[in-house]
């Protein structure tokens, strides 16, 4: 039986054997004979091996949620994946991002454009990649805490539903080296207190020009009469929460087996109208001998300012993910 002619190859077979070629030729300099030809110069040009153009990026998904039994409603949540996510079947480290009062979850991927300056840092190798979490703190009341009612207790939420439910959805290693707390303004309160109360959670935290709570006594009892008009609170309560929410008051009464516990990176505008509580917080960490690292830049209360410290930010964690 005569045998069928075997085809040559198309020009479509041809061009991608070539272009294949040329793909390896941009990360094979010993791949040299073919880059006299024109047409392979053409493609590596055009496909820039292993430049930007077809570099992987992250990804964002900001309109994720979980259902919670403390809070009794679903509850959102962002997330960005770092480049190698999809390709990979490793476990990340994961920095939960907090944002400010008036945002929610997509706060730090419109504004702060997480996905860009992430992708850069670790593209960069400044951070390493990482799981970034941002969950919505703006929904029904405002904030990161429980409410002294006890009718709102989002710090449970958070600690008992969130931090379990993202850390089983995605490859994310759960122990405390491999995790860390940034936030702005309110976020920058909420990773304060959220490190401060769980150092055995968090090896780094990161409160950029953070609200630091009632500063003294008298600012506690205002701060409580404001959010609950109807009641009226004992000086007794009122140093409790004082104790409870205050920055500067859970500093001075750390333990000193604690001083090590969370690496502090602390970053504030020197026009930001919460100036004044970040350094009374600096100088309590200095005066308690607390390491920290505490920055003062030109700018003010704005994304302009915290875009800015965000590369830092990822930076500063990633050290601490890296057995700093």
């Amino acid at each position: 039986m005569a045998r069928r002619p075997v085809p040559g190859p198309t020009k479509q077979s041809s061009w991608l054997a070539t272009a294949r070629f040329a793909a390896l030729a941009t990360t094979n300099p010993t791949l040299t004979p073919m880059k006299k030809s024109p047409f392979v110069a053409l493609l590596i040009g055009m496909l820039g091996l292993p430049a930007l153009a077809l570099a992987q990026t992250g990804k964002v998904f900001d309109t994720l949620t979980l259902p919670s039994k403390i809070l009794n409603m679903e509850r959102k949540y962002a997330v960005y994946l770092p480049p190698d996510y999809d390709s990979s079947q490793r476990s990340y480290p994961v920095l939960y991002l907090l944002h400010g009062g008036g945002d929610d979850q997509t706060g730090w991927i419109q504004f702060g454009e997480v996905q860009r300056i992430a992708d850069e840092a670790i593209r960069n190798g400044t951070a390493t990649p990482m799981v970034i979490v941002m969950p919505d703190a703006d929904t029904g009341r405002r904030g990161y805490f429980n409410a002294p009612d006890g009718k709102w207790n989002y710090e449970d939420f958070f600690f008992q539903e969130l931090m379990p439910h993202v850390e089983n959805t995605y490859r994310i290693r759960q122990d405390k080296r491999y995790r860390a707390v940034a936030g702005l303004s309110m976020g920058g309160g909420g990773s304060f207190l959220y490190a401060l109360r769980h150092p055995e959670l968090f090896s780094s935290a990161c409160p950029l020009s953070a609200s630091c709570g009632p500063l003294t006594l008298a600012e506690a009892k205002e701060q409580l009469a404001r959010s609950n008009k109807d009641t009226t609170f004992t000086d007794a309560q009122v140093e409790a929460h004082y104790k409870h929410r205050s920055v500067l008051a859970q500093v001075v009464a750390m333990p000193d087996d604690q001083k090590k516990a969370v690496r502090w990176y602390i970053d504030c505008g020197d026009d930001d109208f919460l100036y004044e509580g970040n350094s009374l917080v600096h100088i309590a960490m200095k005066k308690k001998e607390i390491p920290h690292e505490f920055r003062v830049s030109d700018g003010a209360h704005n994304w302009t300012y915290w875009r800015k410290s965000l590369p830092t930010v990822l930076s500063f964690v990633s050290d601490s993910f890296h057995q700093y």
